[in-house]
């Protein structure tokens, strides 16, 4: 699911902001904290001291997505072609079974009338969950009134369900209030609608609305914030807890059938590429063209795979997704999104297999909810659902902060495990790529998976002898070690009885495998080393 937080409101668990403030520099992910006092990860340093004069080997990385906006003037340069296809001749020139597939493809889309359609708001799977199971399930108030065979499907039922109407609820609650808030701003916002000359104030009279009047400036940010959270509100209403709706009915496939992959478009665009479009600036932003931002790597080609609504992504696109990018090349597959259920777990573990089997990195974000992964599930996972295999080539990845003092060493909203996340990454206001030639900042785990994304491609790129299972073992060995240090549990922030602010402090090792924090320059200084030549 892709995810936004506006202002203070979690959006699903990523920050939007118009703009960076001074302790986050743009380039800050780039940046060490031996020149530049941020818990970067040595970018700029590595290009300068130990890849100056030396030439790396292209290497295509997946962003499995809600869309790459492949027009931007950082990304256009960097995008993957197939050149074994003929662009818009309607014909499947190379014969992999998807028709124009340029820059890669769409499995979230379908076609009317000779052109391309797309999901867009989709429901979440806890949705999902309740609505197939609710015909078998809804008559039994108890749990022996159900067969035997049937009881942790039942359980799971029972599960979703209360998940799905509290959400609901909440929902309808938040709008209440939302509706009641418009109507306070409303009655002091006389000034404001003269300004606009309108009767009402909606977001589209707002829009690109100037003032110096510092008043109305106020009043138009307040408003701003008012309407994406009724936005975002009205999404959960109309898609993520709708059961009725049915998004196949647009890609035109049986969703029942598990082994087709022959469905979807090549727009790999889609309808909103934000989300894409940050998460491939991160990775392989042009560094050629001194224009907007430097990505982390060079000689990466991004292939675009979309599968993420706005909603929860289903597991039949993400495993074809994965297959799909396996079977065109890619040697990373970056995967920024996340969910609580997984009804289809087993054929997602089939394709993780299949890239494992091929010699493919996965990166994975470790999720925005300030949860600890040792107790919930965060879906995708490394392990097999009915088997104790687990993927050797998988990695997942939490957010860390600037790390100037101790309260902002980890991102406040980051998931956590000591045995389930492997490392961190820098993803608190992330400048990077947006569409139409456009640059923001934004927050999440999502951020921090490519930061490790590019540098496992700027390692493979300059080493190209290397398995992924190395390049996995160099980024998580050379990882600045913090294990010892007491920083802040993410999610402790609260206040006493006074109103003071309060956080929690524990050790860096209770929060991910190697109580660490990627660093490129590290790593390629591990990779030059005795142990890791051909």
């Amino acid at each position: 699911m892709k995810k936004f937080l506006f202002g203070s409101l979690i959006l699903g668990g990523i920050a939007l902001t118009a703009q960076v403030d001074e302790s986050h520099p743009e380039n800050w992910f780039n940046m060490n904290a031996e020149n530049d006092s941020v818990n970067g990860v040595g970018t700029d340093k590595a290009y300068k001291e130990l890849l100056a004069g030396k030439q790396g080997s292209e290497i295509i990385v997946a962003v499995i997505d809600g869309g790459v906006d492949y027009f931007h003037e950082d990304l256009k340069r960097v995008m993957w072609v197939n050149k074994a296809e003929i662009p818009g001749n309607g014909i499947d020139d190379d014969k992999n079974g998807y028709v124009d597939d340029i820059h890669g493809w769409n499995f979230i889309g379908g076609m009317k009338d000779g052109k391309p359609t797309h999901v867009d708001g989709d429901n979440l799977e806890v949705t999902r969950t309740y609505a197939s199971l609710l015909p078998k399930y809804g008559r039994f108030s108890k749990e022996k009134e159900v067969a035997k065979d049937n009881r942790e499907e039942y359980k799971l039922f029972k599960k979703a369900e209360k998940s799905f109407k509290e959400s609901r609820d909440r929902a309808f609650e938040t709008m209440i209030i939302l509706t009641a808030s418009k109507k306070n701003l409303d009655s002091k916002a006389e000034d404001l609608r003269k300004a606009l000359n309108v009767e009402e104030i909606t977001a589209e009279s707002i829009k690109g609305f100037e003032t110096e009047d510092e008043k109305l400036k106020q009043m138009v940010a307040s408003y701003s914030r008012l309407f994406n959270y009724i936005d975002y509100i009205n999404s959960q209403l109309n898609y993520y807890y709708n059961p009725l709706i049915d998004t196949r009915e647009i890609v035109g496939d049986d969703y029942t059938d598990f082994e087709n992959r022959d469905y979807g478009n090549n727009d790999i665009k889609g309808p909103d590429a934000s989300h894409g479009t940050h998460v491939a600036g991160i990775i392989a932003a042009d560094r050629t063209n001194d224009i907007g931002m430097n990505g982390i790597a060079d000689n990466v080609k991004i292939m675009g795979i979309r599968v993420v609504p706005g909603g929860d992504e289903r597991d039949k696109d993400i495993a074809n997704g994965v297959y799909y990018a396996v079977d065109n090349g890619a040697k990373i597959i970056n995967m920024s999104f996340g969910k609580k259920y997984s009804p289809y777990k087993s054929y997602v573990d089939k394709a993780f297999k299949y890239a494992e089997s091929k010699g493919v990195l996965l990166l994975a974000a470790a999720g925005n909810n300030a949860e600890n992964l040792e107790e919930i599930i965060h879906y995708p996972t490394d392990k097999m659902k009915d088997e104790e295999h687990v993927f050797s080539t998988w990695m997942q990845i939490g957010a860390s902060d600037v790390g100037k003092t101790r309260d902002e060493f980890t991102a406040s909203f980051s998931n956590y495990g000591n045995e389930t996340v492997d490392v961190f990454a820098p993803g608190v206001q992330i400048y990077s790529t947006w569409p139409e030639n456009e640059y923001k900042s934004i927050s999440g785990t999502s951020m921090a998976t490519p930061v490790v994304s590019g540098v496992a491609a700027l390692i493979m790129s300059y080493y190209p002898h290397l398995k992924a299972e190395e390049v996995k073992e160099i980024i998580l060995k050379s990882a600045i070690d913090h294990a010892d240090k007491k920083i802040n549990l993410p999610g402790s922030n609260s206040q006493d009885k006074k109103g003071n602010p309060t956080v929690k402090y524990v050790k860096f090792s209770k929060l991910s495998l190697t109580g660490g924090i990627v660093n490129v320059y590290e790593a390629l200084k591990l990779a030059e080393t005795e142990k890791y030549k051909k």
